[in-house]
């Protein structure tokens, strides 16, 4: 069909792009599944109103662009620095595995099927182009799932991080092989010395940089001026990393870390978002244009059979890589799971290939049919992958059975108590202070470490993810008085407020963040109370929580008041889960519990008798048989008491030195 008008090609994109995505949703389908059917209908391979994709690809590649770049501003550099052994040792050992498994699977097709022709060259290639997921479906639904920072979905973008490196470097690698020139160690070097070069330049300067030229932008008052400074960072950014060979997408990513590490983070995200979904709508359906359902019909069998044997392939490497860089076997079949389609740069790899005629016509035809349903089957895979990988992981599920039954026998007789999600400084401070009202509480927390000191210590924390829905539930929320919410991570915090709200709407939500640009968006998410700050935060927080838990607002005055004369010392004690890293700070003090073993010298003792080493460690507490003692004349220190040290680096230390050593 030929269109009239560039405004008759809009109308058609905008109007079936309404209708699919207004359709799937309606069923609760993923809006992607939308995108992607509408390129199948209007694509020259079914109603043929679209004949070309090729104009609307050149636009809706930028949708993948601000994708990368929205995913960036998630991380900072000290983030992919903590990560960059998954993005550098498991996503590199993933792209290796594929392509060395993919090469030993094309030996033995060519022995199996002569007609195909394959040579090693061509396997190495389509097992890289295999070895490659899609960034913008896997990363989409991760945001929309708000999943990022799950332990699965760290190891699911650093792997998607060198694979963006990855496809640069095999698409330098294609060529050399098909010329049989031996430059191959050459083009694989020449690459990662631009992408040393182009991090390094951008990681030094651009953070600067960005940051002032934000600033003069945003001191102008001018949104549209900022808007149009954004695209310009966004584009610029995309365009130097191209310029020297590499992806438009990795300088997006770059671009947005280097953003987030400004105070105008939050206000970015906000307004990039629109560009960002409008376009990669556009993106998926060029993807979709690209099913060929005449060739579908004719060679469905070969297609089915490409397709189970390329999930199988991907998801068995992926699946072991995982498992052997040190992720639990629930966690590897996720990962696996997620990362078991085609991704949009598979498609450039694999033109590449057929251009040099290292495949057949038709075995290239099919495996292009063969990676569009791979990525129209994603959406489905990625929301259940929990469900399938708890089905096969039965120690998973049994782990985090036990976890929850254990939380749920925890609190099975609490009513209206408190939960609080997060134990760290300001966690701790509200637990202290609703413990001395006597209102129950029930702490979760995933540093093990942090849990487990504070059990001993008495505190009423479980090891748990209070970002899933069952660990709310299992926490008793549908009988809380109200949820508190202390992390640090926005997205993390937002998803608790989601399922909070979702599983019980009347129970009061109290929202702590770091930056006042988020009030508006937990509000709007439907948190009943948000506190910025750190230091005024804990107060109010569990001022908001006596309240709910019917505490008259005279009595809440006079403990605020009283906390505020001893000048926060409570705020500045709190359980390190790394003790390592709570000693960079030699002027803090924190609590530290420590178990007396039997031949102690402290046995015996009274509290204030123990000869411990200048500077002195005080003892808050004594924990007897899961019983908190308050300290006193009368109490004797005895063998396996846990003594709750309070102090700065050198008095704890030494306190605990004196408490292990021989009597």
């Amino acid at each position: 069909m030929h269109m009239q008008s560039s405004l008759e090609f809009v109308l058609l994109m905008l109007g079936t792009a309404v209708i699919g995505v207004l359709a799937f949703r309606y069923f609760k389908l993923p809006s992607i599944l939308g995108y992607l059917a509408v390129g199948v209908v209007v694509g020259p391979y079914a109603t043929g109103l679209v004949g070309d994709a090729g104009p609307l690809q050149s636009l809706a590649e930028f949708g993948v662009v601000f994708l990368m770049f929205t995913v960036g501003l998630e991380f900072s550099f000290k983030q992919l620095m903590t990560m960059r052994k998954i993005v550098f040792g498991l996503g590199f050992a993933q792209v290796t595995a594929s392509v060395i498994v993919a090469i030993i699977i094309s030996g033995i097709m060519a022995l199996v099927i002569p007609e195909l022709g394959m040579s090693w060259q061509a396997a190495f290639a389509l097992g890289g182009a295999w070895a490659l997921s899609s960034t913008a479906i896997v990363t989409k639904m991760l945001a929309d799932r708000m999943e990022l920072e799950t332990e699965y979905g760290r190891r699911v973008i650093g792997i998607l991080l060198f694979q963006d490196i990855a496809i640069v470097i095999l698409l330098m690698i294609v060529p050399s092989l098909a010329s049989d020139s031996g430059n191959i160690w050459i083009a694989v070097g020449l690459t990662l010395a631009k992408v040393v070069f182009a991090l390094g330049v951008m990681f030094l300067i651009g953070k600067q940089v960005m940051s002032r030229w934000l600033g003069i932008v945003a001191g102008t008052g001018s949104q549209e001026l900022f808007m149009l400074n954004l695209l310009l960072m966004t584009l610029g950014a995309a365009w130097i990393t191209e310029a020297i060979g590499l992806s438009l997408e990795l300088g997006a990513f770059v671009a947005g870390m280097l953003i987030a590490e400004t105070r105008y983070r939050h206000e970015v995200e906000t307004d990039i978002k629109s560009f960002r979904d409008v376009l990669l709508g556009l993106y998926f359906i060029t993807i979709g244009m690209m099913l060929n359902l005449w060739l579908v019909r004719d060679r469905w069998w070969v297609i089915l059979i490409m397709i189970v044997c390329a999930f199988i392939f991907q998801f068995g490497v992926t699946a072991i890589v995982t498992r052997f860089f040190g992720a639990s076997k629930g966690v590897s079949i996720k990962v696996a799971l997620v990362l078991s389609q085609a991704s949009e740069f598979s498609f450039v790899l694999v033109n590449q290939v057929a251009n040099y005629n290292l495949i057949e016509p038709w075995f290239y035809q099919a495996t292009l049919a063969s990676m569009v349903v791979s990525m129209l089957m994603a959406p489905f895979i990625i929301m259940n992958a929990d469900k399938i990988a708890s089905r096969f992981s039965m120690d998973e599920w049994m782990k985090r059975s036990v976890a929850l039954t254990r939380i749920a026998s925890q609190v099975m007789l609490l009513r209206k108590h408190v939960i609080i999600c997060g134990f760290g400084k300001t966690g701790q401070a509200v637990a202290r202070l609703l413990a001395e009202q006597e209102i129950p509480y029930r702490a979760l927390d995933l540093d093990p470490e942090r849990v487990r000191k504070a059990e001993i210590a008495g505190e009423k924390v479980s090891y748990a993810d209070g970002t899933r829905r069952e660990a709310l539930v299992a926490a008793g929320i549908d009988r809380a008085s109200s949820v508190i919410i202390t992390l640090d991570r926005r997205d993390a915090a937002m998803r608790v407020l989601h399922y909070a709200k979702s599983i019980a709407p009347d129970v009061p939500v109290i929202v702590r963040c770091n930056d006042e640009s988020d009030l508006d968006q937990f509000r709007q998410a439907g948190a009943d109370e948000v506190v910025p700050e750190v230091l005024e935060c804990s107060l109010v927080l569990a001022s908001s929580a006596m309240f709910a838990a019917g505490v008259s607002m005279k009595q809440i005055l006079r403990r605020v008041r009283a906390a505020r004369m001893s000048r926060y010392a409570n705020l500045r004690e709190y359980f390190h889960g790394d003790l390592e890293a709570a000693f960079m700070e030699d002027t803090s003090r924190y609590l530290h519990s420590v178990r007396v073993p039997p031949g102690s010298p402290v046995i015996g003792l009274g509290v204030d008798g123990i000869p411990f080493p200048e500077p002195r460690a005080d003892v808050v507490a004594v924990v007897r048989h899961a019983v908190k003692l308050e300290p006193g004349p009368d109490i004797r220190i005895e063998a396996e008491d846990v003594l709750v040290l309070r102090g700065g680096r050198d008095s704890v230390v030494g306190a605990e030195e004196y408490i292990f050593s021989a009597d």
